[in-house]
Parts: structure tokens; sequence; C-alpha cells
């Protein structure tokens, strides 16, 4: 075999995948600029239902204190009021009766999620923490 051959080459590739596999993959924290972004969309994402802040919680609390605040608060708030919705919709589609009662209570339901997800929205676009005035807090 020649200096530098195949064994060569594939011995350096080895090494050189073995120093990659070992590193730990870390995030870096957000700046004060990405920590306000990811905070006010996590307010705006209650608008969909509790996804969007839990998805932000999940990823995000540990790069941001004030997104780890804020999408906690959000999540807390849209969880009990989805959850709700949805049986109402279910109930709803399955009982043709009083269906419509249930999808009114569930409109209502999803329209008062928009009002204070917008309210706290602008709020935390400000800088500001929000505080929702009915909130159960089940997430800690």
């Amino acid at each position: 075999m020649f200096p530098g051959g195949d064994e060569d080459a594939q011995q350096q590739a080895e090494r050189h995948t073995q120093q990659f596999e070992s590193a730990p993959a870390r995030a870096l924290p957000l700046t004060a600029t990405e920590d306000q972004q990811f905070a006010f969309l996590a307010h705006c994402g209650g608008i969909l239902g509790f996804f969007p802040s839990l998805i932000i919680y999940l990823i995000f609390k540990d790069r941001g204190p004030f997104t780890a605040q804020e999408s906690k608060e959000a999540l807390n708030f849209t969880l009990p009021p989805t959850v709700l919705a949805i049986i109402l919709n279910i109930l709803a589609i399955s009982i043709p009766v009083v269906g419509s009662v249930f999808a009114i209570l569930a409109a209502v339901i999803w329209a008062t999620l928009t009002v204070f997800s917008v309210i706290a929205a602008i709020h935390v676009n400000r800088g500001n923490p929000y505080r929702y005035p009915m909130n159960l807090r089940l997430i800690r």
C-alpha cells in the first residue's frame, strides 16, 4: 500500500466522525429581541388553541426567561378552554337536536380566547409581562 492510500483515508474519516458524534448539541440562549418575539408568538398562538404555546414552551423554555414565563402563562390560559371547545364540537356533531347550542358555546370560547390572546400579545410586544385575569395555572 502507498502512504496516504485507502487505509489512511478510512482512518481519518473514522476519527473525523468520532469527534462530531461525541459533541453535545446545545442551543444558544435567545437574544432579548428573540425572547420577546417568541413570547409574543406564544400569546398570538392562543387564537389557534394551546398547541402553539405548548410547542414554544417546550422548545424555548430553557433558552429565554421571558419566553418561558409568557408561553407558560399562555399555555395555562388556553389549555382548558381548548379542550372544552373540542368536547363541545364533538357533542355538536354527535347530538343533532341540540348540537347547535354546543357549536355556539364552542364559538364563544374561541372568540374569548382570541380577544384575550390579542390583548396579551399587545402587552408582551411592548415588553411587559401579562397575567390573564382568569387562569388556572395548571403548569408551574
